[in-house]
């Protein structure tokens, strides 16, 4: 008996056939895509309804339509970000310009810089924040706002 024929009397669990596949479907590189009918073809030949295909399929294009939305909202609080990062550069500058022609050093406008400064870098560890409650609600407001 040869190794790929004792391999197969082996019993494998769902998540060990979903890697398995998954590996060879990498390793097939001649197919860049295959067509629901190879799809659906598949799928029948694993025991799986064509009922259960559509169910998972409609879940899988959900799931990417709400990755899709994710990355979108993920850029919009970038490019938010990145706008109020501008102000702060270009307000802060204006004001350590003024108070410097004025008083000759740097005095208050120290502080507006360094309170500023302070609420840009909470906005920015909130922005690249990805996951939690804070996320979950702001990203439910944006998307009710789109």
């Amino acid at each position: 008996m040869s190794v790929f024929e004792t391999k197969i009397t082996h019993s494998y669990n769902q998540q060990d056939i979903q890697q398995i596949l998954n590996l060879a479907l990498a390793r097939q590189e001649m197919v860049e895509e295959f067509s629901r009918e190879q799809l659906v073809e598949i799928a029948s030949e694993l025991g799986i309804s064509i009922h259960t295909l559509l169910e998972a399929e409609r879940e899988w294009l959900a799931q990417q339509q709400e990755e899709q939305k994710r990355h979108e909202f993920n850029n919009y609080r970038r490019s938010q970000l990145k706008k109020s990062f501008g102000k702060f550069v270009i307000v802060n500058s204006f004001l350590l310009a003024i108070n410097l022609i004025n008083v000759g050093y740097l005095s208050w406008s120290l502080y507006i810089l360094l309170f500023w400064g302070l609420w840009i870098a909470l906005r920015a560890w909130n922005t690249y924040q990805i996951q939690g409650d804070d996320y979950e609600r702001a990203f439910q407001k944006w998307k009710l706002q789109k």
